[in-house]
């Protein structure tokens, strides 16, 4: 599982955003997201670079952890 830290969610409309836009590019993929610690975890085929500019595109800032 790839961890990002992952900054401005706040909400469950943001943890949505975050999982629908990585599930649109692999459905497959298995997304989890910890609010209080600012984390996503992401079990996919798609790689680092791919998540972190599909939660950017989303508003949100993204860098491996």
């Amino acid at each position: 599982m790839q961890v990002f830290n992952v900054e401005g969610m706040t909400c469950g409309h943001c943890v949505r955003a975050v999982t629908q836009a990585v599930q649109g590019k692999d459905p497959a993929a298995s997304v989890r997201v910890d609010l209080a610690a600012k984390e996503v975890g992401v079990e996919s085929r798609l790689s680092p670079e791919e998540v972190i500019g599909l939660i950017t595109e989303e508003g949100y800032s993204a860098r491996l952890a």
